[in-house]
């Protein structure tokens, strides 16, 4: 469908073209110089000590979770409002995900209230969602953390550039892992990327990413080796050098991109409050400061949602849902049967997510908001 108003688009241009033209140019494509070059810049941008850049976010949640060597009999406490791949990168090690409520209507973050209630002597580690670009309560976690001995990994898959209390969110917890998905808000089309404070799980990490193996093809094409072994049963989750010079690009628009993002948002806020108070519009003066990613509601309990949404494609606007929560599925809710997740069912069952993208304007939203003025009243 041709959407008048999507719910996000890509800011490409000639910067990124001509970024590509330079690599294909070189003739090095897979992981090399621009890799390398974009893992410092990203590094320095949200200043970790390392950055390990991946094919996906998936793979570096997988990574994150062996590199702290979950494994069977270990138990994992994460949010079942997410994205599936938070929870199957724990099941890939053979550990058990263990699901903990959000903490209310106005804020989807994973509540530390219900992480300290899910711990048994199994938990080994924490797994956070920094939800819609907004931090979650991070002093609070690693407090948790710390007083029963556990890990934490962060899921910035939508946070790239927020940050808490003046430290980038990625950087709290042991191992921070990001996403460059196409709606992303910085895109490489596939890719992520680690980040960490710990030079020993930095150097794990890029030694499971590329097969276990102790120098690499790059190495060896420079004549810094010859030969390698392998001493881990590692995997191939390389970014490649095309990629990598996309999210070059990307990243300097970033917070530029991250600032409009806010300006829109602001736009939502104030007018959904004027045109439809009774939306309810999570992350209202919500700590730290945000990324933007996305543009969540909650609709009046009365309203039917997918009517709702039908009616907003009618006039051209495109909305989603993020997320079905993962306890629902059919692949995780016989063990999640005896999960009580109220905060989390009640956010399932009315949340919409409208258009946010840096290339919209506030006539743009004006016209979002009075579709859903309408719809609302339909």
């Amino acid at each position: 469908m041709d959407w008048k108003i999507p719910l996000a688009d890509l800011d490409i241009n000639q910067e990124e073209e001509a970024a590509l033209l330079a690599v294909l140019r070189r003739r090095w494509l897979t992981m090399g110089a621009e890799t390398e070059a974009f893992e410092a810049e990203f590094a320095a941008f949200t200043a970790a000590e390392h950055a390990v850049a991946v094919t996906n976010c998936t793979v570096a949640l997988h990574l994150a979770c062996l590199v702290l060597d979950l494994g069977p009999g270990d138990e994992v406490i994460l949010p079942s409002l997410t994205f599936v791949a938070t929870a199957n990168a724990v099941r890939y090690t053979g550990a058990t995900v263990v699901f903990a409520d959000v903490i209310s209507e106005q804020d989807f973050s994973i509540s530390p209230q219900d992480i300290e209630a899910k711990i048994s002597p199994r938990t080994k580690a924490i797994i956070v969602v920094h939800y819609a670009g907004y931090a979650c309560d991070m002093p609070r976690i690693l407090a948790l953390a710390e007083k029963h001995d556990l890990a934490v990994i962060e899921d910035v898959a939508h946070a790239p550039g927020a940050s808490l209390n003046g430290r980038r969110l990625g950087t709290w917890g042991e191992v921070g892992c990001f996403s460059f998905f196409s709606n992303k808000n910085m895109t490489t089309g596939e890719g992520g990327m680690l980040t960490t404070n710990d030079a020993q799980i930095a150097a794990r990490l890029r030694l499971l990413r590329s097969h276990g193996m102790t120098t690499l093809t790059w190495d060896r094409h420079k004549g810094h080796a010859w030969s390698y072994d392998v001493v881990a049963p590692g995997y191939n989750y390389r970014l490649d050098e095309m990629r990598a010079a996309l999210g070059r690009v990307q990243l300097r628009k970033l917070p530029a991109n991250n600032a409009r993002r806010q300006e829109l948002s602001d736009c939502y806020e104030e007018l959904l409050s004027q045109m439809a108070p009774e939306i309810t519009v999570p992350f209202s003066q919500h700590p730290g400061q945000s990324a933007y990613h996305i543009r969540p509601i909650l609709l009046p309990a009365h309203i039917d949602r997918e009517t709702f949404m039908a009616n907003l494609k009618q006039r051209g606007i495109q909305t989603s849902i993020h997320y079905p929560p993962i306890h629902h599925f059919t692949e995780y809710r016989q063990a999640a049967a005896h999960y009580h997740l109220p905060v989390t069912d009640e956010i399932a069952a009315r949340e919409v997510t409208l258009p946010l993208f840096p290339q919209m304007d506030t006539t743009a939203v004006n016209e979002v908001v009075t579709a859903v003025r309408f719809a609302l009243l339909d």
